[in-house]
């Protein structure tokens, strides 16, 4: 199919929320990433989705809605400390797992009785729900298991000739996939996937917080992925991509060993003086390295690169999402010198 390229003009806007009604698929920014949006009640629209992506059927979509009210209409309970986790983080970066009703289909929800919720802060994002009046189902725009896309040009890159329209919105803000969180107690919550929104953050308005296992490691085999991004290899360029959690100097001590043309090396803003091999920084600290990884991953691609040597971020704050898309897209490959 032709894939239109739409401003964000309000007559475009309605083009696109138009053909969301319709039951098509519409690459849509957002302040994490760019979402592939359909209609999250219409079986059909969403299993255009999963085609588009070649996504796994058991890999959940989250479903974005203009208010949290609206959450009521497609779930069967909201616990209260949800309803405050919300009243803090939404809208923004932020997914909150509830029970679904039959308004969800299985389909949207990879075959669970829960439905990840998020009401999104960016204003082209919120428009589009509200003159389709559709709950839309955005996964990132990407071919599933590549990065993730932060700008228009990287959703046709991999969409063009496959969903009907992309709404050039900007760069995303973020630049990192929100956080998905699970309620556990009255008083507990657990992160399934890490973002913008830290442990640290809801240590404001919850007594405790559970890093959930699968940030870090890898799913079983049978395990059933709770939340997007927890079960399959992720983010990843078409370079083998290798995580090594070390000091600059160890660093470059092992690439050395590696070194060659097709081989290049992800490093801190800090790192690059003195580098001497063929190198991309991605940030001084994790909110720039969130900001810029994806795009960065991809830009390896285009120089050509076959191996891609990726100096670890911080586990800390929004460090943590960092180093859990980068461990999804070396396949769980660390280095730890």
């Amino acid at each position: 199919m032709e894939t239109q390229l739409l401003g964000d003009s309000l007559q475009q806007l309605e083009k696109a929320a138009e053909l969301i009604k319709n039951g098509e698929v519409v690459g849509i920014p957002t302040e994490t990433v760019y979402g592939l949006g359909a209609d999250a009640s219409n079986e059909e629209a969403v299993r255009k989705i999963f085609a588009a992506k070649g996504r796994p059927a058991d890999n959940p979509l989250i479903v974005h809605l203009a208010d949290f009210s609206d959450a009521e209409k497609y779930t069967t309970r909201i616990p209260a400390l949800a309803r405050r986790l919300a009243e803090k983080f939404c809208p923004g970066p932020f997914t909150i797992i509830l029970p679904k009703n039959d308004k969800i289909p299985h389909v949207t929800s990879g075959g669970l009785d829960t439905v990840g919720i998020r009401i999104p802060a960016h204003p082209v994002m919120r428009r589009i729900i509200e003159l389709s009046g559709c709950p839309i189902a955005a996964p990132s725009a990407n071919t599933s298991g590549l990065p993730s896309p932060t700008t228009a040009a990287h959703v046709m890159d991999d969409m063009k000739g496959k969903i009907a329209a992309v709404v050039d919105g900007g760069q995303s803000e973020f630049g990192v996939e929100s956080t998905v969180i699970a309620i556990e107690n009255e008083n507990t919550v657990r992160i399934l996937r890490p973002g913008c929104v830290t442990r640290e953050d809801m240590l404001e308005v919850c007594g405790n917080v559970i890093i959930d296992h699968a940030i870090l490691n890898e799913l079983g085999k049978d395990e059933k992925a709770a939340s997007p991004g927890m079960k399959y290899k992720h983010y990843s360029p078409k370079a083998d991509v290798v995580l090594i959690d070390s000091d600059i100097e160890q660093f470059t001590a092992y690439v050395g060993r590696y070194n060659g043309d097709k081989v290049y090396s992800l490093i801190f803003d800090g790192d690059k003086e003195g580098f001497p091999y063929n190198c991309l920084a991605y940030g001084a600290d994790s909110l720039q390295q969130a900001h810029n990884v994806f795009s960065a991953l991809r830009q390896l691609d285009e120089m050509g690169a076959e191996k891609v040597f990726v100096r670890a971020p911080s586990t800390d704050g929004v460090g943590l999402a960092v180093y859990n898309r980068l461990i999804r897209s070396a396949g769980f490959e660390v280095i730890r010198i």
